[in-house]
């Protein structure tokens, strides 16, 4: 199973970014995807996760009311929009594949909000 993030890069502060993954490979049976982040020498930390059957959608309190995830219909790819960006959004995004057995990850890309 692979993943594969894509429209990280450069944002001014107040920016937008939409960041997609994509799920292939050997057949799998997601349950949910969602994204975290990791900043220079800080924890990986939890951004936002939906969950299929449910529709549920998590969010990280501090990206609640800028950030918002989405899932493809076919529910092999999830995408997260991020709206009015700051400066602590910079990090490296990676995107996670829930399964039954385990948990699937992306490479990570690059999200980088300067003035």
């Amino acid at each position: 199973v692979l993943l594969a993030e894509s429209g990280g890069g450069s944002v001014q502060i107040g920016g937008s970014l939409n960041l997609s993954c994509a799920v292939s490979g050997d057949p799998f049976d997601t349950t949910g995807m969602g994204w975290v982040r990791q900043s220079p020498g800080k924890e990986r930390e939890f951004v936002a996760d939906i969950t299929w059957s449910s529709g549920r959608k998590d969010y990280r309190v501090t990206v609640r009311d800028r950030f918002t995830i989405s899932g493809g219909n076919a529910k092999n790819s999830v995408f997260l929009q991020m709206n009015n960006m700051k400066p602590e959004d910079t990090a490296v995004y990676y995107c996670c594949a829930h399964m039954p057995t385990l948990t699937a990850w992306g490479q990570g890309i690059q999200v980088t909000v300067s003035p």
